[in-house]
């Protein structure tokens, strides 16, 4: 049987998959799990895939790689079933899928460099992800992500542009720009580009890239030149997402975050004033140590006053080693309460971002023979072909985002 991948987690992850899968085009009978570290449930997820896949495939050859493995290898290599273990610098290093490689897993706090690879194709997705950096240098005290991917390291602009060349000669329309911070891009690189700068490059010199779009932001991070792409790029798409964490400063300010709420609120208002109509997502924790109801109140307060229509809410997990494990809990079951209003706000506010487009012209990629997503990132409901990029009219909304029809 061919080679199987299971990817949990972020979008590098994803990009990631699809560096191992060309390198491990050799092998047979494998199945590769690329884990995730950011919350107790992805790796609950991951080891209950694990244990499926040894189940239905005994014979299967499985090899556990990605953060949770990089943090603590020798639990997964206890898993029935797991012939390796790899580590996060090892996973994308050919010579690790060479028949009679073992297991590996380097210090990767030590890590110094990000290789570049060239990724042609992204299995059952319309659009692609491109790794622009790696790593992390801050140290929030609930994250963990830095303990498995390292400090911060940038890929270098010339291999950034030939990636993307490369999956636009493919056909795709839309490159997702992707990494651990994206923001913190450059200081390590020969003229210590920034984010913009390096954007505003990459337009340069792909003009036949129609759609860029870019993961999560730090809302103190975002620098002048892509402020400036923001509010003139066209090819830059209208659609923000912030890690935003908490709408409460007593909150952010445990979690060591490097923001308070009114800058985030400052961001969202700049982003509306250069590009009316943007899309705001925002990434949001509930439960966090020493949530009270009151500070809780105060985020559910930040997603209504900052009229945040796309959140991703997760209920806080405790990750041991982080210093957010050693606060005082809020209990899991209050964690779930906040996190499913949250959720509801979100909704809410989704619900009127899209009445808001109804009879509007827009731009969608289509992701399947029925649905796409527009350039502000709004779900839509429309007849296309798979990867396509079409103009349309939207003609309803409701709680599920947009429906459309070919202009």
């Amino acid at each position: 049987m061919k080679t199987e991948i299971l990817t949990f987690g972020c979008r590098l992850n994803t990009y990631e998959s699809e560096v191992m899968r060309g390198h491990a085009v050799g092998l047979s009978d494998t199945i590769i799990v690329n884990t995730c570290a950011v919350t107790g449930e992805a790796e609950r997820q991951a080891r209950q895939a694990i244990r499926r896949a040894h189940r239905e495939r005994p014979d299967a050859k499985i090899i556990v790689t990605g953060c949770a493995a990089q943090i603590a290898p020798e639990t997964w290599a206890a898993l029935p079933g797991v012939t390796r273990v790899l580590g996060n610098i090892e996973k994308l290093q050919p010579e690790s899928w060479a028949a009679g490689a073992g297991s590996a897993v380097s210090d990767i706090m030590v890590a110094t460099e990000t290789a570049a690879h060239l990724v042609t194709e992204f299995s059952g997705r319309a659009r692609a992800f491109v790794q622009v950096q790696q790593g992390c240098d801050h140290r929030c005290t609930f994250c963990i992500i830095p303990f498995g991917r390292g400090p911060s390291r940038s890929v270098p602009m010339g291999a950034i542009v030939e990636q993307v060349r490369v999956l636009v000669n493919t056909g795709y329309q839309e490159i997702v720009l992707t990494g651990v911070d994206i923001t913190s891009y450059g200081p390590d690189l020969p003229g210590k580009p920034t984010l913009g700068q390096m954007i505003r490059r990459l337009l340069a010199l792909v003009p036949d890239l129609p759609r860029l779009r870019l993961s999560s932001l730090d809302p103190n991070e975002i620098d002048v030149d892509l402020w400036r792409l923001i509010a003139e790029e066209p090819r830059l798409m209208p659609h923000l997402h912030l890690s935003a964490q908490a709408g409460s400063d007593l909150i952010l300010k445990r979690m060591k975050r490097r923001h308070l709420r009114a800058d985030a609120l400052a961001v969202i208002a700049r982003a509306r004033a250069l590009r009316p109509g943007i899309g705001i997502g925002a990434d949001l924790i509930a439960g966090f140590p020493t949530e009270t109801e009151e500070l809780f109140a105060e985020t559910l307060a930040f997603v209504a006053e900052a009229e945040i229509p796309f959140l991703h809410v997760f209920p806080y997990s405790e990750r041991p080693g982080t210093p957010a494990a050693r606060m005082p809990a809020v209990g899991v079951a209050i964690r779930r309460e906040r996190a499913s209003r949250l959720r509801a706000a979100g909704q809410a506010q989704a619900a009127r971002f899209y009445a808001a487009q109804m009879g509007a012209e827009i731009s969608v990629l289509a992701e399947s023979d029925a649905t796409g997503h527009s350039e502000h990132f709004a779900p839509v409901r429309i007849a296309a072909t798979p990867g396509s990029l079409l103009r349309a009219k939207v003609i309803g909304a409701d709680m599920a985002g947009l429906i459309a029809e070919a202009a």
